[in-house]
């Protein structure tokens, strides 16, 4: 007998194509709540939420970097004006825990023990990505070998700003040499030469391909600095001034995250145009 058309397939052996490929009902049920306040259920799926977004967001900019050593300029910017959006829905995470009372937090605060978001592997590697990199940041993840093994890849690949100065470099732009060989474990630090290069770009605007790219990049570097800020209103909001949880210095570590600058020079590179 043949099936009405307008009438959806209802009847599966097993589990629904649907559930095969989402895994619904494995995300919905890696929620174990710690505490009895209710509250804690928001807070718990809005963390989980925020992991799902960066590691989508990881994707992103690994994408772009692979693109741009193959100098594909349109899969690069592509996948970076992906991730604005996604960016976007991240920052929008914010939404649900922002209104929390210092009471309403610290109802369920003790259940996560010494855990603390700047644990978070994969918000590690966005940082990576963004050349904010640091090998004490993977002292806290080596009981976890295969989250180990991935960050420490991380740290020794070049970040997505290390391949657009690469391409800038191959472009024929004055990139010194200092900064391409640089030690890619380390923190990337601004350059006057690289802000130079970046100003002489954005003044004569004659290659407007790597213009549109430097400012998709700042885009991205605005969304970033936007997230950093709204944690920070959080966190503030939440627990004032307190220690955080795992020990870190709660607004104090997250005011002097708020205050650096991602992809420095094409931002201070306007000045001089």
């Amino acid at each position: 007998m043949s099936r009405d058309v307008d009438t959806p397939n209802l009847d599966f052996a097993g589990t629904t194509p649907y559930e095969d490929y989402v895994r619904a009902d494995v995300l919905t049920h890696l929620q174990e709540l710690r505490s009895d306040d209710p509250g804690e259920m928001v807070f718990l799926v809005t963390t989980q939420v925020m992991e799902l977004w960066f590691t989508v967001i990881v994707h992103e900019w690994e994408t772009a970097a692979d693109a741009l050593r193959r100098d594909d300029l349109t899969v690069a910017r592509d996948a970076l004006k992906r991730s604005l959006r996604e960016l976007e829905a991240l920052n929008a995470s914010w939404r649900p825990l922002s209104g929390l009372t210092p009471a309403q937090f610290n109802s369920y605060r003790g259940a996560l023990g010494e855990g603390s978001g700047f644990q978070s592997a994969m918000y590690r590697r966005m940082e990576f990505l963004l050349g904010d990199k640091s090998a004490s940041m993977l002292v806290p993840h080596r009981g976890a070998p295969r989250v180990h093994a991935e960050l420490e890849k991380a740290l020794h690949e070049p970040s997505l700003y290390d391949e657009v100065l690469r391409l800038l470099a191959r472009r024929g732009y004055a990139v010194p040499d200092a900064v391409l060989t640089r030690d890619l474990t380390r923190k990337y630090e601004p350059s006057a030469e690289v802000e130079a290069v970046w100003a002489d770009l954005y003044a004569g605007e004659q290659d407007a391909e790597l213009v549109r790219l430097g400012e998709v990049l700042t885009d991205v570097a605005e969304l970033v600095g936007r997230w950093r800020t709204d944690h920070l209103t959080a966190t503030r909001r939440a627990m004032g001034s307190k220690t955080g949880t795992g020990g870190s210095a709660g607004v104090a570590w997250l005011e002097k995250r708020a205050r650096n600058t991602v992809f420095p020079e094409l931002w201070t590179a306007r000045s001089h145009v």
